[in-house]
């Protein structure tokens, strides 16, 4: 979901450039300008970016990543960010599990 007036000046203006894995469309300006700006595939999040398309949308590199970049066989996907959703990471000891017991090395606070 998008705001009004980026999708007429996307209409206007724009120039569809590619998309990426989460459904996210870049765009630049038609006319040779400097702008590049992406529509986003549901709520506005930046961290559903992936680091390719942010390079490109920030100027790093000139070429849009439209064919995909190789990636190394240590790197994993990108992944938004998961907080508040039921997909988070939860430590040991959230969410009603059980924490270890302390190993007696720690010794608490009391005020005096």
């Amino acid at each position: 979901m998008s705001l009004i007036g980026t999708k007429l000046y996307t209409w206007w203006k724009g120039e569809a450039v590619g998309s990426d894995s989460f459904g996210n469309k870049y765009f630049r300006e038609r006319s040779g300008g400097r702008r590049r700006w992406v529509i986003f595939n549901g709520r506005p999040e930046a961290s559903k970016v992936p680091p390719e398309w942010h390079a490109w949308l920030h100027h790093t590199i000139d070429d849009a990543p439209v064919a995909g970049v190789k990636k190394h066989v240590w790197e994993k996907e990108h992944l938004p960010n998961l907080t508040g959703t039921p997909y988070a990471y939860h430590p040991a000891g959230q969410g009603g599990g059980m924490r270890p017991k302390a190993t007696g090395d720690y010794e608490a606070w009391k005020p005096e």
